[in-house]
């Protein structure tokens, strides 16, 4: 499962595009992966979004289930300044993927905390939505069943 697509934490100092339109576009760029799906279950939490609170929410809702939390290499360069980090380690696997110029010491990283060896993308989401406002071409970038969603929805999410 995967969640996360659907609320925009307060810090995020960028527009994003409605809940639903990003769940339609995550829903359907996930259903090309087999075993992958896509939750709304963060849409249906109090506002403002925090990851602690996501993940409190749903070990209360799925207790039975263990959650992991995957995150970009540039967000565990930054993991100090979230909220109730000591909870999130506490009781979730923390994952750290990749990204181009964060560098990270796979033997430094505290128990439950791994980094993943995995292709390392050159583009990031700012990156998407930064093309598509200069007119350039996505294709390789996301999945092909969502390229012209993102050109309407990034195209306009600053207005």
């Amino acid at each position: 499962m995967v969640d996360g697509f659907a609320t925009q934490p307060p810090e995020i100092s960028f527009h994003l595009s409605p809940d639903d339109v990003r769940l339609d576009m995550a829903r359907t760029a996930a259903a090309e992966v087999p075993g992958l799906r896509v939750s709304d279950f963060e849409m249906h939490l109090p506002r403002p979004s925090y990851t602690w609170r996501t993940l409190r929410a749903l070990r209360a809702a799925y207790p039975d289930t263990e959650f992991s939390l995957i995150i970009g290499a540039d967000n565990w360069l930054v993991f100090d300044r979230w909220q109730h980090t000591d909870e999130i380690l506490a009781h979730h696997r923390l994952i750290i993927y990749p990204r181009p110029g964060c560098s990270i010491d796979p033997d430094g990283l505290p128990p439950g905390v791994v980094y993943v060896d995995a292709p390392l993308l050159p583009f990031s989401s700012t990156n998407v939505r930064e093309a598509v406002r200069r007119g350039e071409d996505i294709a390789e970038m996301v999945p092909a069943c969502i390229v012209d969603r993102c050109r309407r929805c990034y195209a306009k999410s600053d207005e």
